[in-house]
């Protein structure tokens, strides 16, 4: 056959990209390929079994829709792209997630799509029911809390709470971690898939939780209510409220749905009960409702049968699997645990060693400083032993020392003594010349006043004789030339020799007051001199007892 034939007998193939919630796929599918043969290529990929759970869903003109599994992929009314994006999701959610969901693929891909679904606010959550589904969350991402190893900060990059959540508190990043932490410590020893599971039964009582939401109305005019498809059946919500249903329908209650156009009926098992009757703004979203509530019905149907043999196989490989989990999760505790002993047990040896070898290294510091401590005594007896010597030498010294001390202070108060008499004497002198000084004072006051009435006298008496030589002689005015030795002149010779004799007498008076005088002042003179020499000798007295105060 030539390589030409070949080519034409290889079909022709079209590309699709498969989305999950935490990965993309790319595959090259035949053109007659129905949508079944390419669910079971991306569930044989994954390597999933659980397959009556998930579906691959498309957007076409804004509306989402799922790919029917018994019609050919590209007769369907499926987005012109290449390559076509399909998102493989969960369809259908369980009653009882940890009995249903056996395979932990299966479990690792709800967990995906319900924490995107609360982080999404599509499933409403309250906020402290966030704060524990995110540390379930951490959980399985980071494993056991370590403190030395998820420092602050740690979280910052991964979305873990709803956005109306982190509006509602005005918390820093760092409040919320710290939140988030607390929690996510006690979660120590929790494998991945159990904190998954854990975070999916807390996530399955909520109320919003596996519910799909569509627009409906009583009448053909008004869409005022919301019909909502889950599990459990079908619950009619008012339109601002999707979490307390007005009205409810059970699996179990229902005996006939049925489908026309833009009507969907719902006939319950009671005969004599209401037959409820709604109208959609599609035919497509009728559609959607009527499969989904097909879809459902018979995993609640399947769920109360005899479990199939696929079934109670997955069943009891899923046990298999829990159970050698279970003991490689006990075994690697164990062995957790010993290597956290051993390696507390080596750094018990490792700090004892430090410890000695810390102790090692102070008691050779302590030798050495004990041996510098030798040499520095033997320095210091050295020292001492000069220090001594001087010492000994400077107590002779200042026992000489002391003793000339002795001597100037022997000298010192002698000459203190001769001191003090002359300042004595110069005070008796000084009080002597102030007296002598007072009486020469009053003795020259005296003579004065003797002395003015000498010479008030002898005016008085040359007036007199002036009068009476006047009155006696009046021819001398006229002759001048007359003989002292005659005989008339013998009063007049005689009123003269008293005349010289008093004359005589004042200048002996003049002239022993003027000696006096000059006596006087040449004993003030010596006394001055004298004072003078007592104060130089008592400043030099002075002088040297302070010098001999601070040489002692």
């Amino acid at each position: 056959m030539s390589i030409r034939g070949l080519k034409k007998k290889q079909p022709k193939t079209f590309k699709v990209r498969i989305i999950t919630v935490d990965a993309e796929m790319e595959f090259s599918c035949e053109m007659k390929w129905k949508g079944k043969d390419l669910f079971d290529l991306v569930c044989r990929a994954l390597g999933l079994r659980e397959t009556w759970f998930f579906g691959l869903q498309y957007t076409i003109k804004g509306m989402c829709t799922w790919l029917k599994m018994d019609k050919k992929v590209l007769d369907q009314e499926i987005p012109k792209e290449d390559p076509i994006s399909f998102h493989f999701l969960a369809k259908f959610y369980p009653e009882k997630v940890e009995e249903e969901l056996l395979q932990e693929i299966t479990q690792h891909l709800f967990f995906l799509q319900v924490k995107k679904q609360i982080l999404d606010e599509e499933i409403y959550c309250s906020p402290e029911a966030t704060v524990l589904l995110a540390s379930y969350a951490v959980q399985a991402k980071y494993g056991d809390y370590d403190p030395n190893f998820h420092e602050p900060g740690f979280l910052a990059h991964d979305e873990l709470l709803p956005k109306r959540v982190l509006r509602q508190y005005q918390l820093t990043a760092e409040m919320w971690e710290e939140k988030i932490t607390a929690w996510y410590a006690e979660h120590r020893g929790i494998a991945r898939d159990e904190a998954e599971m854990n975070y999916l039964k807390i996530a399955q009582d909520l109320e919003m939780y596996g519910v799909n939401y569509f627009p409906i109305a009583q009448n053909k005019n008004h869409t005022d209510l919301l019909l909502g498809v889950d599990a459990k059946g079908i619950h009619i919500y008012s339109i601002n409220n999707r979490f307390s249903p007005n009205k409810s329908f059970e699996w179990s209650s229902i005996r006939n749905i049925s489908c026309s156009e833009k009507e969907l009926t719902i006939k319950p098992l009671d005969k004599k009960a209401e037959v409820f009757k709604f109208f959609s703004s599609q035919l497509k979203v009728n559609k959607l409702i009527f499969q989904l509530c097909i879809g459902n019905h018979d995993l609640f149907m399947r769920r109360r049968k005899v479990d199939s043999i696929e079934i109670q196989q997955m069943k009891a490989q899923a046990r298999e699997e829990k159970a050698r989990k279970k003991m490689e999760n006990q075994r690697l505790a164990r062995e957790k645990q010993l290597r956290e002993e051993a390696e507390r047990a080596k750094e018990e040896l490792e700090r004892r060693l430090f410890q000695l070898e810390d102790e090692a290294r102070q008691a050779n510091e302590a030798l050495l400083r004990s041996q510098e401590a030798a040499e520095l005594l033997a320095e210091k007896a050295q020292i001492a032993e000069e220090e001594a010597k001087l010492l000994a030498q400077n107590a002779a010294e200042a026992e000489q020392e002391r003793q000339r001390l002795e001597i100037t202070a022997l000298k010192s108060k002698e000459e203190k003594r001769l001191m003090e008499q002359k300042m004595r004497e110069a005070e008796l002198i000084a009080v002597k010349l102030v007296k002598e000084s007072d009486r020469r004072a009053k003795e020259a006051e005296h003579l004065k006043q003797d002395l003015q009435e000498a010479r008030e006298a002898e005016r008085k008496a040359k007036q007199k004789l002036l009068d009476i030589t006047r009155l006696n002689y009046p021819h001398m005015a006229k002759y001048p030339q007359y003989s002292p030795g005659d005989s008339r002149d013998a009063t007049f010779d005689k009123g003269s020799i008293k005349l010289d004799l008093k004359d005589i007498d004042l200048k002996r008076l003049s002239f022993e007051i003027e000696r006096e005088r000059l006596d006087y002042l040449e004993k003030s003179r010596k006394f001055e001199d004298r004072l003078k020499e007592l104060k130089s000798e008592i400043h030099a007295l002075k002088l040297e007892e302070k010098q001999a105060g601070l040489c002692s």
